[in-house]
């Protein structure tokens, strides 16, 4: 049978075979204690699920418009206006089936066959494969944890080509949590201003998991002239705890978001009914519920990075945002394959090691495109990570 061109260009991502082992060892009877999850780990608020729980008694279950209903559109309008100091109106504005769908729909509707998109590496895992599905090819700028896995203005201009038609920005950052400063979107937007052609992509799905107590600001709180090429992709999953609710939203030029919903019309048409009551009741009630959440990531993210850097060499930063730990062990790669403990230098190498010996679930960080680090989320119990760092300090010492 012969598969397309398009579905074959995307490669098999470097975290299926440690989550197919982790499975195994789970269903072996082993306690895997899972670091992969990128989802937090407490419930939805109630007063967000009592609304879901009414629409369905009210019958509110059918069809609504592909774009999102009237009043999730107004919940969005006005989130983007109190929050972000951003005006929008509702035919900027594009509720999805989840922050994927928003930015696969885009990636659809601008991207052209041999269009270069430039990706800050490491990125989310998703970003290049929906480009390569939109015919388009991936162009990478490297960072680590040197740059504190922040790109620099002139690393952008040396990436940008004739063909050139897209800019992905994602602050807070999945998986490095590291949160681009005001002064520094302004740097990256000064380029930017130079090439009108090159629409922004700004990802601010984890805009309210700040660890560092910054105020939160995306690319158009800096350079709001770049407004008319930006759009700006959002979601309830993160803030509110809503991953498998499937709602994502987002506000940008008409004409884009227009091409976006007829995209969408044609693959799953409108989101799920009774998520966007549950969405709007989250957009619009009361925000003091993610402060439970946000100070139980402080916490763990200072004890977490804390025991990451007692073990010689490992190096890891505060995360400044989201809930990640993007650890360099490039070191302990080094030393463990110079001792023939692992077979090959690579960081999936590693992470099955760390499976394996200490039966602990982490990510490579390869599978974001920054080779020698690992993803660990602390989106677990405080007893989860002391159990898993026992563990992991254990094995590596």
């Amino acid at each position: 049978m012969k598969l397309s061109q398009r579905v074959q260009a995307i490669k098999p991502s470097p975290t299926l075979a440690v989550t197919a082992k982790a499975a195994k060892l789970k269903a072996e009877g082993k306690n895997i204690i899972g670091l992969g999850a990128g989802e937090p780990d407490f419930d939805t608020p109630l007063h967000i699920k009592d609304a879901a729980i009414t629409a369905i008694r009210n019958g509110f279950t059918k069809y609504t418009a592909v774009g999102g209903t009237a009043s999730l559109k107004q919940a969005i309008i006005s989130k983007f206006k109190r929050e972000n100091s951003l005006e929008f109106v509702p035919g900027e504005i594009l509720v999805s089936s989840g922050g994927k769908q928003s930015f696969f729909n885009l990636a659809l509707a601008t991207i052209d066959p041999g269009d270069e998109v430039v990706i800050p590496a490491p990125y989310w895992v998703s970003y290049p494969d929906i480009v390569l599905i939109a015919g388009g090819k991936p162009v990478f700028i490297n960072t680590g944890i040197g740059e504190k896995f922040k790109i620099l203005p002139d690393q952008l201009e040396k990436a940008i080509t004739p063909r050139t038609r897209m800019f992905v920005l994602n602050s807070p950052g999945n998986p490095s949590g590291s949160v681009y400063s005001l002064e520094e979107l302004q740097a990256l937007g000064a380029v930017l201003r130079k090439y009108p052609d090159i629409l922004i992509a700004t990802d601010d799905m984890y805009e309210h998991i700040l660890l560092a107590g910054d105020k939160f600001v995306n690319v158009l709180n800096a350079c709001p002239d770049l407004k008319e090429r930006t759009v700006v992709l959002n979601g309830v999953s993160k803030a509110y705890a809503m991953t498998g609710w499937r709602i994502g939203y987002c506000g940008g030029p008409a004409a884009i978001i227009t091409a976006m919903e007829n995209i969408q019309s044609q693959s799953t048409s409108n989101p799920n009914s009774i998520a966007q009551v549950a969405a709007e009741t989250a957009l619009n009630g009361d925000q003091s519920c993610m402060i439970p959440m946000i100070t139980a990531f402080q916490e763990r993210n200072q004890f977490l990075t804390n025991a990451l850097n007692s073990i010689t060499g490992i190096r890891c930063l505060l995360s400044e945002g989201a809930f990640y730990a993007f650890v360099d062990v490039r070191q302990v790669i080094s030393r463990l394959h110079s001792q023939k403990i692992l077979q090959d230098g690579s960081d999936l190498a590693f992470c099955n090691y760390i499976l394996e010996k200490a039966e602990v679930a982490v990510v490579p960080g390869s599978a974001f495109g920054c080779e020698g680090y690992m993803r660990l989320s602390f989106a677990t119990s405080m007893d989860n990570l002391r159990e898993a760092m026992k563990r992991i300090t254990g094995l590596l010492g």
